[in-house]
């Protein structure tokens, strides 16, 4: 359905997209027997109620807000081609009112929470992508991204600048999400000695394995070269949080809680914005501003101490 369309789409939305055609799209629509010449604002408003009240595969309701208006994105691809090769006279795509979608609310871990946590997995693996992830407040791509030539040890620097995603395949980018998520951070010296203890164990490894070690560029690897996966990184993620009775968060939580802990000691969201690497201090506002109200608490009882009534 999507190579019809001479849209430039990212490898990663396009993974997304064509899951939701296969799954989704085509078998809603295929049994109805309908031309593109045949579908009707009322089909069209009929394909988003039922996606939205029983849509999801498991049979266990409807899906998000959030998942039906991509639906409509792809659904609107192909009527926008069907248009412009003349076979219908305007997209009726464009009519359909979407849902509202709900507000994100993250969840966040205190900084009592995010010590347990790196307490508990002293001994993983995994450990010095979740110290990343929390100290810098990366996102899981950019973790995984971190290439050798992105650290610099004479300057104590680490780049941001590479990504690893995953939707249905693995996708390595040579560039970050947004230009905003290109930046720069500080290597703090118990970081820079992790770095030099990894750096020194690949050296180790590649000697003793020889022709067998996978040669890639990236830090953070299993002992053979391989890179560690996407879904590898959720996946123990969550072992290590239910093995030792931690609250489930997801890993990219992770990232929120950086920003929690940052507001917590008095940082404004155009720090965290900057820390986060957010191309708008909108969406910062959008997603951390609640964290705020402690602080709008504390100036509160100022006030009311200063100021007599």
């Amino acid at each position: 359905m999507l190579e019809g369309t001479d849209e430039g789409v990212d490898p990663i939305t396009y993974q997304g997209y064509e899951q939701y055609v296969k799954k989704h799209v085509v078998p809603y629509f295929k049994p109805l027997n309908l031309r593109v010449t045949d579908i009707t604002p009322q089909i069209l408003d009929k394909y988003r109620n039922d996606k939205l009240k029983k849509g999801r595969l498991d049979g266990k309701g409807g899906l998000s807000p959030k998942s039906v208006k991509s639906h409509f994105i792809i659904i609107h691809l192909v009527l926008k081609k069907a248009l412009k090769d003349r076979v219908i006279a305007y997209d009726l795509s464009i009519g359909v009112a979407m849902p509202k979608l709900e507000k994100f609310k993250g969840k966040f871990y205190s900084i009592q929470e995010v010590e347990q946590l790196l307490k508990a997995c002293a001994d993983e693996p995994l450990k010095p992508v979740i110290m990343f992830t929390v100290y810098y407040g990366l996102r899981r791509s950019e973790a995984l991204g971190i290439k050798w030539d992105a650290v610099d040890f004479e300057n104590n620097t680490i780049e941001i600048k590479s990504t690893v995603v995953k939707c249905t395949k693995t996708v390595e980018k040579d560039k970050t999400k947004t230009e905003s998520s290109h930046r720069f951070y500080p290597l703090l010296a118990d970081f820079k000695k992790v770095l030099l203890d990894i750096k020194k164990r690949q050296a180790q490894n590649k000697l003793l394995m020889g022709k067998s070690y996978v040669k890639t560029d990236y830090v953070f690897c299993w002992e053979d070269g391989r890179p560690f996966s996407p879904d590898y990184v959720s996946q123990r993620f969550q072992l290590i949080l239910k093995n030792n009775d931690l609250r489930k968060i997801r890993f990219h939580d992770l990232r929120h809680s950086t920003a929690s802990v940052l507001v917590s000691m008095g940082y404004n969201l155009k720090d965290i914005q900057e820390w986060l690497g957010h191309a708008d201090i909108k969406t910062t506002a959008n997603i951390y501003a609640h964290l705020d109200m402690t602080r709008k608490n504390s100036l509160a009882e100022t006030l009311a101490k200063s100021i007599t009534l």
